[in-house]
């Protein structure tokens, strides 16, 4: 029988992805989360179609996580530890900013120990939040980043600078098996209606038939990676032998004012752009180069923008109810 893989915010957005994956190449998949972000009803499927290959384990990884894990894996052998667990979106780290900087610091040491105890990989989800409002463009891994530390989106911000430096020293004295990942902006079916970024709010708001809250005069930029793309590359790398850091995300670069259009024509929607003042420390462009993504792992994004809204516009259409509910 396979070995475990765990996968801390595993009822998540990305991580129910990445388990489905994960449990479709054959593995078996430990869904570790506190629920405070996360939902099994994102996972609810894995349940009925894995059996016992897919198991589920709520448990806030601040607090040592593992005889938990143990447990749930009836002390049978872990082959990686994918940690993904933090709040990601604005509201959700800003209600919640020292919890925010301990699941990036203590919840981070206690994975990798339960990595290291396992002899198992270890992969990193970091973010681009780690470059900050970018002085280079795009952002190369090499970029050290433009991070005010003490400004409202620190607490994200610096938990995940601090976990990729906590993975890299243990990598360098402990001899983890380190993968570090860090995300572009992700968006597709599963995301949280509430969750506060722009393609949810814009999506949502239109099927709504309320105006489209535009920060700023809409011409920052995003570069929108569809989430069936992520996975795949998170996928090669957690399997590769490339340590990273990785940039994961789509080069193609959008104003704001362009995803509301590509949303008000998936939509059908005649919903007006409301603008308001743009957030503090809200970068004004993001891009990714992923030369290391497309020279290591042969991967780049292949779902355009309009597919994926689309996509995105139908999952959100199939749960209308709910998701009105929480905006």
């Amino acid at each position: 029988m396979t070995s475990w893989i765990v996968v801390a915010g595993g009822a998540g957005f990305l991580g129910s992805h990445l388990g489905e994956r994960l449990l479709t190449d054959g593995h078996r998949v430990l869904a570790v989360d506190d629920i405070s972000t996360g939902r099994w009803a994102n996972v609810e499927h894995l349940r009925a179609s894995h059996g016992t290959a897919f198991a589920t384990l709520q448990h806030d990884i601040r607090t040592d996580p593992t005889e938990a894990i143990a447990d749930a894996t009836n002390s049978e052998p872990i082959e990686a530890v994918v940690n993904m667990a933090s709040p990601a979106s604005p509201p959700a780290y800003l209600s919640r900013p020292i919890e925010t900087l301990e699941i990036g610091s203590v919840g981070t040491q206690n994975l990798i120990k339960v990595a290291l105890t396992h002899d198992a990989r270890f992969l990193q989800a970091s973010t681009s939040e780690i470059y900050g409002d970018p002085s280079v463009h795009p952002q190369p891994e090499t970029y050290w980043g433009n991070v005010n530390p003490i400004g409202p989106r620190a607490v994200y911000d610096e938990a995940k600078r601090y976990g990729e430096a906590i993975c890299a020293a243990y990598e360098r004295h402990h001899g983890l098996n380190l993968r570090l990942l860090r995300i572009f902006n992700t968006y597709g079916p599963r995301m949280q209606a509430d969750d506060g970024r722009v393609v949810t709010n814009f999506v949502n708001q239109a099927l709504a038939g309320k105006p489209l809250t535009m920060y700023g005069d809409g011409s920052q930029t995003r570069s929108f990676c569809y989430v069936d793309d992520l996975i795949a590359g998170i996928n090669g790398l957690l399997w590769s032998e490339h340590r990273g850091p990785m940039n994961i995300g789509n080069p193609v670069e959008f104003t704001m004012l362009e995803l509301a259009e590509v949303v008000l024509k998936a939509t059908g929607s005649t919903s007006e752009i409301v603008r308001h003042e743009l957030p503090e420390d809200d970068p004004t462009q993001r891009q990714p180069d992923i030369t290391v993504a497309r020279r290591v792992l042969g991967w780049e994004p292949k779902v355009p923008l309009a597919e994926g809204i689309d996509h995105t516009v139908q999952y959100f259409r199939s749960i209308a109810g709910d998701a009105q509910s929480e905006l």
